[in-house]
């Protein structure tokens, strides 16, 4: 079982559950202000943008925040776990490198920036490069 997916689907449920919303237009932002029980001159006050068409009742802000933060320990602290670069880590670029069609491209650029890692900061750490060695030979099927 990879590590990094069971942790990573968990952390997406939890955010699943956070209240967010989505408006591309005039009609979808009025349907969701109707759905959370807003008028338009409450909206102001009560609703902010998160980016990328997304919404979030302000009330709701320090959940979001507390979550994303709790997600990036967590995250961390999994990496960190793993002095060999042999199990949560190589999970973790074997998925993503697989998430990013590693096997048809060779580029490793896409998986990197899912991670929030730079090829920089993955030359730096053994057990880094030696996951991503790791996760190379599996989807390359290399011994």
């Amino acid at each position: 079982m990879n590590a990094y997916k069971v942790l990573r689907d968990r952390q997406q449920e939890e955010f699943n559950s956070i209240p967010l919303g989505f408006a591309f237009g005039q009609k979808q932002f009025d349907e969701l202000l109707a759905r959370w029980e807003i008028t338009a001159d409450e909206a102001p006050l009560k609703i902010a943008a998160i980016g990328a068409g997304g919404y979030i009742q302000k009330k709701d802000v320090p959940l979001l925040r507390a979550m994303t933060a709790r997600h990036k320990a967590e995250m961390a602290a999994a990496i960190a776990e793993d002095q060999t670069g042999d199990g949560f880590i190589c999970d973790m670029f074997s998925y993503e490198l697989n998430n990013h069609e590693y096997s048809i491209t060779y580029d490793t650029s896409d998986a990197l920036e899912a991670l929030g890692l730079t090829a920089a900061e993955v030359a730096a750490d053994k057990r880094l490069q030696r996951g991503l060695a790791l996760a190379h030979r599996q989807i390359m099927r290399v011994n």
